[in-house]
């Protein structure tokens, strides 16, 4: 009987189309043939016999990594050629070979078994791939460009591999002892789903505990609704190549983020897709949101269960109002945690390649703001510290106070050959940077655009690279 066509629709496809299917062999305790003693072949049958199956190989002659293989017990060696018969129930069969009729050969007579086959490096022979494997078995990441581009694949499993913590594997052998018991006494639902959010919450932290186990025991005793959390989080100052590890996995695990106006689209980017952005920025001079609004919000998403990730540029201790925002939360008995961020002097230090503390021009480093909460310089600054010659200074939201901050410096003696550098938009497409003087420094930012976040370096630290060696030969 013929199959109804079904009407054409117009919605999207659920799934994108893939140039491969990935899939995942189970070969525990099952046969599997290698065809060849050369490295390439030795490579294919360790990782066979890593994943539990029992490998042959067959050839007359062994390079060095099979025979190490051999030695060690994880392969059987057959000395002599591959035939037919020795494909007879096996799950897998794999082969080194150059030649195309022999190649052609092995294939034909695997498919007559129908045993799937992979000629190495040849793909028209091949009927499934190896790709790039990241392993935190029983997690196990497998990646493919389908042969386009290797070097490609391998530069991902490097990123990959940086995201998965090594303690991850013992998180997913935990998980997997827990699974039937779990399923026996927690309906499907959301209590089913907050315990293994409780777990997932874990197994990107430190290694399990000896008391793991139990402990996650006794959360299916007394299911609770997940408490909330809040996580401050340094954005860095543009670039999301800044961030910690720890920040992007906090990132990816956040119900809810609170972003500042600085934070860059690269690094929303990061978080995960479900994840509600919400826009909760601080600019002088345009309408912005009042603290005391930022310090409720998180309150009540954290009281409500939610994991919240409060993203700051810079460093979130850094001139971030961390403070009042950790007391609020404190006040409510909620808890937090901190990851830091590389803060705008760090970046423009690290653009310019210059040391903040080179000890033959600086005793001393401080980050000071240029910007009160009444709009001018803040009165209570120590001065005569911020005059001294051999500190390095590094000066926040100073922009518009550049003219009266330079006079101030000037007229405590400050020199006005003293170099200062002028950072903005560091780390963002925009990013620009000026060396000039004390004198100079008005100017310098009168050229600049004012949209734009601007972090100021003042101090002998900054003087060019050839004046700064000449100095320091002198």
């Amino acid at each position: 009987m013929p199959i109804a066509a079904l009407p054409p629709s117009d919605a999207p496809a659920r799934v994108e189309p893939l140039s491969v299917l990935p899939v995942f062999f189970d070969l525990r305790g099952k046969r599997a043939l290698v065809a060849g003693g050369t490295d390439p072949a030795a490579w294919k049958a360790e990782l066979l016999a890593a994943a539990g199956a029992e490998v042959t190989v067959a050839a007359p002659h062994l390079d060095e990594e099979m025979s190490r293989l051999v030695r060690a017990g994880a392969v059987r060696h057959l000395a002599r050629d591959w035939s037919p018969d020795l494909l007879t129930g096996c799950a897998l069969a794999i082969a080194d070979e150059e030649d195309p009729a022999r190649a052609q050969a092995f294939v034909d007579a695997a498919r007559a078994s129908a045993v799937p086959v992979n000629v190495i490096d040849n793909p028209a022979f091949c009927q499934f791939q190896f790709g790039s494997v990241v392993n935190r078995s029983p997690v196990v990441v497998g990646i493919s460009t389908t042969g386009a581009a290797p070097i490609l694949g391998q530069a991902v499993r490097r990123r990959i591999e940086t995201l998965l913590p090594r303690s991850l594997g013992q998180w997913g052998a935990l998980a997997q002892r827990l699974r039937d018991t779990v399923a026996q006494r927690l309906a499907p639902g959301p209590a089913r789903r907050a315990f293994w959010e409780a777990v997932v919450d874990r197994a990107f932290g430190p290694a399990p505990e000896a008391t793991a186990e139990a402990d996650l025991l006794r959360l299916l005793d007394t299911p609770a609704r997940p408490g909330g959390h809040v996580t401050f989080v340094g954005a860095g100052p543009g670039d999301p190549e800044h961030l910690t590890l720890k920040a992007v996995r906090a990132l990816q695990s956040a119900d809810v983020i609170l972003f500042d106006d600085l934070v860059s689209d690269g690094v929303l980017e990061l978080a995960r897709r479900e994840a509600k952005r919400i826009l909760v920025g601080k600019r002088a001079g345009r309408p912005s949101c009042q603290q005391t609004e930022i310090n409720d919000l998180m309150v009540t998403l954290a009281k409500a269960g939610r994991r919240v990730v409060r993203l700051k540029s810079g460093d979130p201790m850094i001139f971030g109002r961390a403070g009042e925002e950790m007391a609020a939360l404190r006040a409510h008995g909620l808890p937090y945690d901190v990851v830091p961020g590389i803060t705008a002097g760090m970046a423009l230090a690290a653009t310019l390649g210059t040391s903040l503390t080179h000890r033959d021009h600086a005793r001393s480093v401080r980050f000071v703001t240029g910007h009160s909460r009444h709009g001018g310089l803040p009165e209570d600054l120590d001065w005569s510290a911020l005059a001294d010659p051999t500190a390095t200074t590094v000066v926040y939201m100073g922009a518009r106070t550049a003219g009266d901050l330079a006079a101030r410096l000037l007229a405590r003696g400050l020199g006005p050959d003293t170099p200062v550098a002028l950072g903005q938009a560091l780390g963002r497409p925009g990013e620009r940077t000026e060396r000039t003087t004390l004198a100079g420094l008005p100017a310098a930012v009168g050229r600049s655009d004012l949209r734009q976040p601007i972090v100021l370096g003042i101090g002998r630290a900054f003087a060019e690279p050839r004046a700064a060696v000449r100095q320091a030969v002198a």
